[in-house]
């Protein structure tokens, strides 16, 4: 089955997703204490086994329960995310959707932060001065 993609998921999965990443894993009674506006147990354990049929998160058996965990790591689900919307808001140009990053109003860069773009930009431009490859850190 082919993997369900991150932003596919419903509101109620990208809870759950997000507190299975930020513990790194939880049982159902993890996720129901974690979650905002809990449902019941068993719709936990519902999303749990759908999230593990998209392909969004394994189980274990710890004793006579599952823990479950994400299958791929976050860095891995947000590289995919942002190609996804690279790829649909900005026709794949990168510089436009750095452009508009940069130009956002709400959240505008630090000089700090601006100092390591330019600095990861100047890596970037030597690494393909001398062929090698980058991003895949």
């Amino acid at each position: 089955m082919k993997k369900v993609l991150p932003h596919r998921l419903s509101r109620r999965e990208r809870q759950i997703m997000d507190i299975l990443y930020r513990k790194g894993e939880a049982a159902v009674a993890d996720v129901l204490e974690a979650i905002a506006d809990p449902p019941s147990y068993s719709a936990i354990r519902a999303h749990l086994r759908i999230l593990e049929d998209k392909g969004q998160v394994v189980h274990v058996e710890s004793g006579n329960r599952y823990v479950y965990k994400p299958a791929d790591t976050w860095t891995s689900v947000a590289k995919t995310a942002l190609d996804h919307v690279v790829q649909s808001f900005f026709g794949g140009s990168v510089e436009m959707a750095v452009a508009t990053l940069l130009n956002n109003q709400k959240n505008r860069p630090t000089d700090d932060e601006l100092s390591r773009l330019e600095a990861m930009i100047k890596e970037a431009k030597a690494a393909d001065a001398d062929g090698t490859e980058r991003g895949n850190e």
